[in-house]
């Protein structure tokens, strides 16, 4: 038998272990492992700290907090393809959390996954290189990191990979990278819509959304929807519309519609195709809020291009949007009526909105919701701009109270929109007429007081529009809007300055708003406004010249100067030459001033000893309607003197008696009233110049009789080198100190110096129908100057010669006529 052969077996080296199944339970453990030299020892800890991370982001945040992403950072590169996989499925999974993105970032670890995009790359590494991508580009600098690295062209490219999961994070790392401008310009440069429409007809719903959200945002762009409109994208977007099981992505589809409807060459090329039929058809029959409120949006967007309305009106859009503003949505009916806002541009469209959609924007305007009220109103406003029918239509579907009450909104453009549809309305007078007895102007007293320029301009307007009669501004005056207007003159906004000039000018028409208007500064910010080049406007001016006009005292003493159309009534006074910045006072304030040695205040009241009486018992007026209301007892006076012009006074004087009542009743008063005394010996001055001077032929001899029976009363004629010698001033003296009283009337003064003859000329010269300025001059000078016609040259008859200006002489030869310009005039300025 033969032996076998026993094979000799070599033991193992000493040094070298036997392979070993590694286990850990503790993190910690393994993040050190991750130091390791050996392949499958890092893979399997990889491996294993994905599955931790996957658990929660607090294990992210431990992870972290062990150094785990700086060692993985390391290993992304990793020359050994699984090491590397499992390396990046790690970043992808913890790059969700906020901490780690910002390690990320700092590492810059995005060219290092950049490059892992390349086409002969695991599909799981692109997987998770994208998805650690696309949480990374939340941040704005990691997506200029992502675009100045090259990383547009890859997951570009990955948009056609055959894994899903590759496709969704490419596609959301897109998404969020065109949020920039410079992204978007690059994305159309490497083609990026063809592969976009195909991600449409994915059967993943979240990578159609991602797509076709990407797709909005990109389509901002003109070129981007020329683009898509050659790539055959929009009858891509309008098949999904037409699919009802595609109804979860209809309004991010119409979105990007919405972008294209913008463009007139889109728009034509959808109209033409029959596209923008079948899109608002889908909008008609869909009740879908979003749905409804986006195509809303769109429309509105498109009516923003002249040419793209023609289309619109052309496909009927008007029904589509009246119909949405029956919606039961309140997002719906504000799109609806931004929508018909913009449409409105169109005249043809203006017309159909003014037949049908007016009555349901009226009643929106009582909408609870604030939104809904403001965008109706605008919408109302935009129809109702130079269309006298839509204005008639807004009445007629009762929509004045509504919209006065939209006054009291709580949106700035809802009240300012409110003021212009009223004042819109205001073109015609009915409407004019009813929207005043709603109570208007004390309702514009809280929006003349916004802080929003549009509101204060709008409520400033309407306030010149409804300002037209005295009921009106004592309305405004009684509910305190005079102020917040006053204010509204310091408005550094062009527009609403100059409307508030044009309402003061309009309420400075009623006398005792002209007063109170003055009082709370408006003729100080008028002056200041029209020495400015700048800020002056023609309401400006013209508020200046009707506010002093209607406050003759005032007039007088800051411009020293009254016209022959400047009437001086009962309760006109002089009290000088006021100076810049001192307050004006009334005649009551200055009466109830302590007797000084300053100049004596002349006041003119020639009432009647009847009206007196009346008042008297009555007290029923304020100082300022006894001082400044014309007086209603020298009708027959006017009658008589005034001619054609007496007529006007007297038809003023029945206005002003028609509405005092209402002014005493509305102005709270105090018992006790003061009224200024009665002045009869200028009533008898007045009496005895109509009984002795109308009845001559001439003005020239009315204006010389007049002269010399002045001068008469005022203490005759005075010699030229006596002047000095003529004590008219220990006369007034006498006169102040006797009634204990600053304050003194006309008729007691009995030696009178310039200013008071020329005073008491235009007084008794306005009562009688002498037309005559009356013109302060310095040192106590005034004179008056009249228009008189010259006679006709000799051997010329039948001649009219313009009429010259002359200076009436009251002092020196009392009726004598100095020419204006002459040096006699200059002499008896002067002199």
């Amino acid at each position: 038998m033969g032996k076998k052969v026993k094979k000799k077996v070599e033991p193992p080296p000493k040094d070298v272990f036997d392979p070993l199944l590694i286990e850990s339970k503790t993190a910690a453990t393994v993040v050190l492992m991750l130091s390791s030299p050996e392949e499958e020892v890092l893979a399997k800890a990889c491996d294993a700290l994905y599955k931790f991370a996957s658990k929660g982001d607090e294990n992210k945040v431990t992870l972290l907090g062990l150094g785990a992403v700086e060692h993985l950072y390391k290993l992304i590169s990793h020359e050994d393809p699984v090491v590397r996989r499992n390396a990046i499925m790690v970043f992808g999974i913890m790059a969700s959390n906020h901490d780690v993105r910002k390690l990320l970032r700092e590492l810059d670890v995005t060219n290092s996954l950049i490059s892992q995009l390349a086409p002969e790359e695991d599909v799981v590494i692109h997987e998770f290189a994208t998805l650690c991508l696309a949480h990374m580009a939340v941040e704005y600098t990691t997506k200029v990191q992502i675009f100045e690295q090259g990383g547009l062209e890859p997951l570009i490219r990955l948009l056609g990979s055959p894994d899903p999961d590759v496709k969704k994070n490419s596609v959301e790392c897109i998404y969020l990278l065109v949020q920039d401008f410079q992204s978007r310009a690059a994305v159309r440069a490497l083609n990026v819509i063809p592969p976009l429409l195909e991600l449409l007809k994915s059967e993943y719903p979240v990578i159609q959304l991602l797509a076709l959200k990407t797709l909005e945002v990109i389509s901002k762009d003109r070129e981007t929807r020329i683009i898509l409109g050659e790539s055959k994208g929009l009858d891509c977007l309008l098949k999904i519309l037409e699919t009802n099981e595609f109804s979860d992505l209809h309004v991010e589809a119409l979105a990007v519609l919405a972008n294209c409807l913008e463009d007139v060459h889109t728009l034509q090329l959808i109209h033409q195709t029959g596209g923008l039929k079948k899109l608002l058809s889908f909008v008609g029959v869909s009740t879908v809020p979003s749905i409804q409120k986006n195509a809303a949006k769109a429309i509105t967007r498109a009516a923003y291009d002249s040419e793209n309305r023609k289309i619109l009106n052309q496909e009927e859009v008007e029904k589509c949007l009246i119909n949405l503003l029956e919606m039961d949505n309140d997002g719906v009916k504000v799109a609806a009526s931004q929508a018909i806002s913009a449409m409105c541009e169109n005249l043809a469209s203006k017309r159909a909105f003014g037949l049908q959609g007016i009555p349901q924007l009226v009643q929106l305007l009582s909408s609870d919701n604030e939104e809904v009220k403001e965008a109706a109103v605008t919408a109302l406003a935009n129809l109702t701009a130079a269309s006298p029918s839509n204005a008639s239509a807004v009445a007629e579907a009762e929509g004045i109270e509504p919209l006065i009450n939209t006054l009291n909104a709580q949106r700035d453009g809802a009240i300012a929109n409110a003021a212009t549809v009223l004042t819109n309305l205001a073109m015609q007078q009915p409407f004019h007429v009813n929207i005043q007895s709603h109570g208007i102007m004390s309702v514009l007293e809280e929006p003349l007081r916004s802080t929003n320029s549009q509101v204060q301009s709008k409520a400033a307007f309407a306030v010149a529009i409804f300002g037209c009669d005295a009921d009106a501004i004592t309305e405004l005056r009684n509910a305190g809007g005079l102020g917040p207007l006053v204010e509204l003159l310091h408005s550094k906004n062009e527009e609403v300055r100059r409307n508030a000039c044009w309402a003061v000018m309009v309420c400075a028409s009623d006398e005792l708003t002209a007063v109170e208007l003055c009082r709370l500064g408006a003729l100080d910010i008028l002056e200041e406004i029209n020495l400015s080049t700048g800020c002056k406007n023609n309401f400006s001016e013209a508020a200046l010249e009707k506010l002093l006009d209607n406050n003759l005292p005032q007039k007088y003493s800051q411009m020293g100067y009254l016209s022959s159309s400047n009437i001086i009534t009962d309760g006109f006074y002089d009290c000088g030459q006021i100076k810049p910045g001192v307050k004006f006072l009334s005649l009551e304030e200055l009466s109830m001033q302590e007797l000084t040695d300053c100049r004596a205040i002349i006041f003119i009241n020639a009432k009647p000893q009847e009206d007196l009486t009346v008042e008297k018992e009555a007290q029923d007026s304020s100082y300022e309607q006894t001082i400044l209301s014309p007086s209603i007892s020298r009708k027959s006076n006017r009658e008589k003197a005034r001619k054609g012009k007496g007529k006007k006074e007297e038809e003023k004087s029945k206005e002003v008696t028609q509405i005092t009542p209402k002014v005493q009743d509305e102005i709270n008063l105090e018992n006790s009233r003061w009224l200024p005394p009665p002045d009869f010996i200028l009533l008898d001055y007045i009496n005895d110049a109509s009984k002795t001077i109308l009845p001559l032929m001439t003005t020239r001899e009315q204006v010389m009789a007049l002269a010399q029976f002045v001068a008469d009363k005022m203490g005759g004629p005075i010699e030229r080198d006596k002047l000095h010698e003529f004590s008219w001033e220990l006369h007034i003296s006498e006169i102040e100190f006797e009634l204990k009283c600053n304050v003194v009337p006309i008729g007691k003064v009995k030696k009178g110096t310039f200013c008071h003859r020329a005073l008491l000329f235009k007084v008794i010269a306005d009562r009688i129908g002498i037309g005559c300025t009356l013109v302060r001059g310095k040192y106590n000078r005034a004179w008056n100057e009249v228009k008189l016609a010259d006679a006709s040259p000799q051997g010329i008859a039948g001649l009219l010669l313009p009429p010259q200006e002359y200076i009436v002489d009251l002092m020196f030869e009392p009726g004598f006529l100095i020419k204006q310009g002459s040096a006699e005039a200059d002499q008896y300025k002067h002199i």
